[in-house]
């Protein structure tokens, strides 16, 4: 979430953040920046920041989710009337409080704060060079490559410097980069993850997803296009391509899993594309069922567009506990399927007696699945036809999803047949990857990168990522989208 030019900066990207807050809950940072007001009434904060030093950046940065980390004695030091900010979702660099975005840093040509969305496929041979050459990192993150490659370019503006490095680096990158007088909006030739622009009043914004401007009654303008770079500054906007923009490959799993669906990316209407994934499943694998339930949460309008393709009526069949932390206290006594009945509890007079549809947005490691088909049985459900609004994940993802090793996924190593088995289904079926095309539809499915389903990657990007050859079963990345 970026914000150049209004006084609230902090609280419109606090705001921003809460909206995207389903992007990552592992860490959030903010960094604010007072560009100063010619009629003199908006003084430049001059505080020692916390990299030391006299600066007129404000920076914060913690684990937790937004609303647990960001307070109001924290929002009351952010001044400025531009910033940028960040909701962590690890998928390179562990854990640590280092690697929580922005990140900040100073260079021969001001202090500079950047965040990231997406990953790096060669940034680990790019830190080996520059580590050989005495820079030192100080943190696990594959962004903080972007930050020494700017650094040490000897280009004289952050322009210049920006274009110099974006040939240098391959694989996923949405990013915002804050400096003294500028905010940039920079994305990668391919267009993996989203990034969109809008205005405030005279303010402009960047964010992730269409929600967050939503939300501070931003108004939409347009996407960032691929390989492109927004220079936003107190004169407006002016656009720049330094590396030519290749066939876009965005990132299909964006519709089926990560974006919000009163979002709008890559041209169309989330909620619009998860329901027609429930329509063409319908049609595709149909079921002799009474109910269709959701797993929720987006798995909800593929469920409603299979209902409404089947002719099956939809009822709520699981009902989930909004307010489960990131940590909490378990039993002593090991309770069966603990963290899953944490999260959602079967509705009983829905489910007892009922031969059940159960549509669900994905399957990866197929442990979470299996729980909830228990839970479902127990609840009284006499059959249980589950069905999944994606194709099968058979290759793990190297452009930001955090997805397994490959041979941790499960239809990577099961066929249909065997995952039914293992999770406890009466049928399974998966939507196949002409359906998903037909869904995101076929003007555009041409335009969205396939990799996790069909392991047609963009790059050649296995042996950069895990120094093996391109057989997928090298290291992979850490699992975020867990054990479902």
């Amino acid at each position: 979430m970026g914000v150049f030019g209004d006084a609230e900066a902090a609280n419109l990207i606090y705001l921003g953040l809460h909206a995207l807050q389903h992007r990552g809950q592992e860490g959030c940072g903010i960094v604010t920046h007072n560009q100063g007001n010619k009629k003199g009434d908006i003084k430049s904060d001059t505080r020692s920041d916390i990299n030391g030093g006299e600066s007129r950046f404000e920076v914060h940065k913690a684990f937790g989710l937004v609303a647990d980390s960001v307070t109001h004695d924290v929002i009351a030091k952010l001044t400025g009337d531009s910033g940028i900010g960040h909701v962590r979702y690890s998928t390179q660099g562990g854990r640590l409080v280092q690697n929580i975005q922005p990140f900040f840093f100073r260079t021969s040509i001001g202090p500079i704060a950047i965040a990231h969305n997406g990953n790096l496929t060669n940034a680990a041979k790019i830190r080996q060079d520059l580590e050989s050459s005495g820079s030192i990192f100080q943190s696990t993150s594959d962004t903080e490559v972007f930050v020494h490659l700017i650094a040490r370019s000897r280009a004289a503006t952050l322009r210049e410097r920006i274009a110099e490095v974006m040939p240098m680096v391959n694989g996923a990158y949405s990013l915002v980069i804050l400096a003294e007088e500028a905010l940039f909006a920079v994305r990668d030739p391919f267009g993996f993850r989203p990034l969109v622009l809008g205005k405030r009043g005279e303010a402009t914004v960047v964010a992730s997803e269409t929600c967050a401007l939503d939300l501070i009654d931003a108004d939409y303008l347009r996407e960032v296009e691929p390989g492109e770079v927004v220079e936003i500054s107190a004169t407006g906007m002016k656009s720049f391509s330094p590396i030519p923009k290749k066939s876009s490959a965005f990132c299909a799993f964006e519709p089926i899993y990560f974006a919000r669906p009163d979002s709008k990316i890559f041209g169309d209407e989330i909620y619009t594309m998860r329901r027609q994934m429930g329509v063409v499943l319908a049609k595709e694998a149909p079921a002799v069922a009474d109910v269709v339930i959701a797993i929720p949460d987006s798995g909800v309008p593929m469920a409603i567009g299979y209902a409404a393709a089947s002719g099956i009526p939809l009822e709520l069949g699981l009902v989930r506990n909004h307010y489960v932390g990131r940590t909490f206290i378990e039993p002593t006594q090991a309770i069966r399927d603990f963290g899953v009945k944490l999260k959602l509890n079967p509705s009983r007079a829905v489910l007892a007696g009922k031969r059940v549809v159960v549509v669900d947005d994905s399957l990866v490691r197929g442990t979470t699945s299996a729980k909830i088909l228990r839970m479902l049985r127990a609840a009284g459900a006499v059959e249980i036809h589950f069905r999944i609004g994606s194709p099968p994940i058979t290759h793990s993802c190297f452009y930001g999803v955090d997805t397994p090793r490959r041979r941790q996924l499960l239809a990577a190593q099961k066929n249909v047949d065997q995952i039914r088995e293992i999770i406890g289904a009466d049928s399974l079926a998966f939507l196949s990857i002409e359906g998903l095309k037909s869904a995101l539809g076929p003007a555009r499915s041409g335009s969205y990168c396939f990799a996790c389903f069909n392991g047609n990657y963009q790059e050649n990007i296995h042996q950069d990522v895990v120094g093996q050859p391109t057989d997928g079963k090298g290291p992979g990345l850490r699992s975020g989208l867990g054990s479902r």
